[in-house]
């Protein structure tokens, strides 16, 4: 049976219908409305859920699952996304199974589901050990070992935007500093590379930095080199504890190539020493923007894996 699945971020609502084996039988988006009125955001929301379920002809569901992005109450997904400031415990999962009755809700960190997408069809296939990362205007994870997803105490495991890379390093949202997050977040590049004299003053973006480190500009290219580093000092830590295979690297850093995994390969290499740690593989996510549907419609499809709360 086909799954209803979404994906919600403070940019964007996206929702598809999914087929057991990850086809998208129907898929829409629309822009989160930038409202202080709650109610507003789930209008929006309800009505792509039903022009994505009109476009599949209405398929008998068994279930629905959610990728949004937190923090949240986990399982309970009352959600504070911190970008979409209208929901501050909204109770996410509560109003989707009024809405659905008798089928099962079940909604995690959209950073989570990216990972999932990853493990059950992109870039980790076939792999037991695999984290998922999303470098973007934030950095998020999730975490599969031995085939299964590690939801940790809260739901947050895999977290690996705030594993401090640098204890001199800047400060990050969380409170801490020198967070993998702080360093290597788009806007923080952004705010770095403009203190250090590109194009200073200017209101400019991730896409903008990356476009000029292509054309090679010095500080654009600094920058990204920066946050290669970084992720690759961070991925040696997590893989030292955790024994992985494969890391993805999604989000729009990634889109970098090798001004990005360049040193951030070099980074790996010089920080995982040990003869395990060695073999992991830090590739790009395959999915793209498909990836956290995918993997908010397998919480639903493969429990056994992937969801370990109810």
């Amino acid at each position: 049976m086909t799954v209803l699945a979404v994906d919600i971020g403070g940019t964007k609502l996206a929702s598809a219908v999914v087929a057991p084996d990850g086809e998208l039988l129907s898929r829409g988006r629309t822009p989160t409305p930038v409202t202080r009125d709650g109610e507003e955001i789930w209008q929006a929301l309800t009505c792509l859920l039903d022009k994505v379920l009109a476009e599949a002809g209405d398929p008998e569901l068994a279930g629905v699952g959610v990728g949004c992005g937190g923090p949240m109450t986990w399982p309970r997904a009352e959600v504070s996304p911190l970008n979409m400031p209208a929901w501050r415990g909204f109770p996410l999962r509560a109003r989707l199974a009024e809405r659905h009755p008798g089928l099962p809700v079940r909604v995690h960190n959209d950073a989570v589901c990216v990972a999932i997408g990853e493990h059950r069809a992109g870039a980790g296939r076939g792999r037991a050990n695999v984290l998922g990362m999303v470098v973007s205007t934030g950095v998020g994870g999730g975490l599969i070992l031995n085939g299964r997803l590690i939801d940790g105490a809260s739901g947050n495991a895999g977290h690996i935007g705030h594993v401090v890379v640098d204890p001199d390093g800047p400060p990050c949202v969380c409170g801490g500093r020198g967070c993998l997050e702080a360093v290597a977040r788009g806007p923080g590049l952004v705010a770095w590379a403009q203190a250090e004299g590109w194009r200073p003053g200017e209101r400019v973006t991730g896409v903008e930095l990356a476009d000029d480190a292509r054309a090679g500009h010095p500080v654009a290219l600094r920058a990204l080199t920066r946050a290669g580093h970084a992720l690759g000092v961070a991925i040696a830590s997590a893989t030292h504890l955790c024994d992985l295979e494969v890391v993805a690297v999604g989000g729009g850093l990634s889109q970098t190539g090798d001004l990005l995994f360049a040193p951030l390969n070099e980074a790996l290499r010089a920080h995982a020493r040990l003869d395990f740690a060695r073999r992991v593989e830090a590739v790009p996510a395959t999915l793209g923007q498909t990836a956290g549907l995918v993997g908010a419609a397998a919480l639903i499809h493969d429990p056994d894996a992937y969801w370990h709360a109810d």
